[in-house]
């Protein structure tokens, strides 16, 4: 653990879910729909994500704005003045403190690229790219729409504009060696980035790469590879002087990290709009876990309507705690001590005292935290911690 852990306190953050993609990648499992000149469609959702904004606001008061994140699907693909139109309800309805983060995942295309100078304006000042792979070859397996020469002039394009820029990674890609690997990762660390987020690629079964694999036709690395290559990000990006503080996520200094995940990690409180959507709010004194409507034409309506969700659920303390654990064991700040013994995990007794003596995780103060040999098996530490 580098600092003491902040506490959210009241402030609330804002997910934003745009769900268009120009085309929908074979590995995704997201909430997403080709983006086919839907012109009308889009400007009534984006009229909705207002309306559900300020719903939301009305049933949790008073709270102080920490950060905003535009995801998808492809929110680059946005209208610029729907994201400012959307930013500006948001800072009117819960006023920050001063400036906050604002991000906004994009893909590297030239057409989107074109797009950037004017959503900064509109206030965005972090940009994530799922640039993916920097190899031809790779891109095409991914089903990407755009090429390794394309993501390197759209980084250019959009250093000028934004102070704060992420890259998303996929590894253990089928074919792929730790060399390669070390090389890939190596270029994109000279793109200039402050945050690198190394994904291992996960065969999803609803996916078209989950089909694949179930036909035969895509084999991806073994389990001994796919931790060499973890284990190969780790020591590339350490080297380079880039801090895992999660486990898939990487910053150059504390000033790097991403604000809005943090806030979502240590369990503070985040407003979800647009199809498909997670929120986490307290209401009435409880921990209330939303789910938005996940079709379009059902979420405008359902706003319309007063009834934007699909579900709305009561956390129990237990239920409340344990996600805290298992999103904050993901991180190096670990999880509340308080928050374990809650799940009956007290540090004298098994599982957790067995965890503890093997060196999977530590006690720091009044947290716990996953360690160096802990964290590339943290699955089964977690399985093991809260069975």
């Amino acid at each position: 653990m580098t600092e003491p852990v902040p506490d959210p306190g009241a402030d609330v953050a804002l997910y934003v879910h745009w769900p268009y993609c120009s085309r929908i990648c074979p590995y995704c499992d997201f909430n997403v729909v080709r983006d086919r000149g839907r012109v009308d469609e889009q400007a009534r959702l984006a009229e909705a994500i207002l309306g559900n904004l300020e719903a939301q606001a009305a049933l949790t008061g008073s709270r102080r704005l920490a950060s905003i994140f535009f995801g998808g699907g492809t929110p680059s693909l946005m209208d610029p003045a729907a994201v400012a139109s959307v930013i500006d309800r948001a800072r009117a309805l819960f006023p920050a403190a001063g400036d906050i983060e604002i991000s906004l995942e994009a893909n590297p295309t030239d057409a989107e690229a074109g797009r950037f100078a004017a959503l900064a304006a509109a206030g965005v000042n972090r940009l994530s790219m799922g640039v993916q792979a920097l190899d031809d070859a790779a891109l095409a397996m991914l089903g990407r729409n755009h090429s390794a020469d394309e993501a390197r002039r759209a980084v250019a394009v959009a250093a000028r504009a934004f102070p704060r820029l992420s890259i998303d990674l996929i590894y253990a890609r089928p074919g792929q060696t730790a060399a390669a690997w070390t090389a890939e990762l190596e270029e994109a660390l000279d793109l200039g980035f402050e945050h690198v987020s190394p994904y291992q690629l996960t065969i999803e079964p609803a996916t078209a790469f989950g089909r694949a694999f179930r036909r035969g036709t895509l084999v991806p690395p073994d389990e001994d590879l796919a931790a060499a290559l973890y284990e190969t990000s780790q020591t590339v990006l350490e080297t380079a002087g880039f801090e895992a503080y999660e486990v898939s996520n990487h910053a150059r200094d504390v000033a790097a990290r991403s604000a809005h995940n943090l806030h979502v990690w240590r369990g503070g409180d985040y407003l979800g709009v647009g199809p498909g959507a997670h929120g986490r709010l307290t209401l009435d004194g409880t921990r209330t876990a939303t789910v938005a409507c996940r079709g379009i034409a059902d979420y405008v309506a359902g706003v319309a309507a007063g009834t934007p969700w699909s579900e709305r659920t009561v956390l129990s303390p237990a239920e409340a705690a344990e996600e805290r654990v298992l999103l904050g064991l993901r991180t190096v700040e670990g999880a509340a001590l308080a928050d374990l013994e809650t799940l009956g995990r007290r540090p004298d007794q098994s599982p957790l005292a067995d965890l503890l003596a093997d060196d999977f995780l530590a006690r720091v103060s009044d947290r716990v935290a996953a360690t160096s040999r802990g964290r590339p098996v943290l699955d089964g530490v977690l399985r093991a911690l809260l069975a």
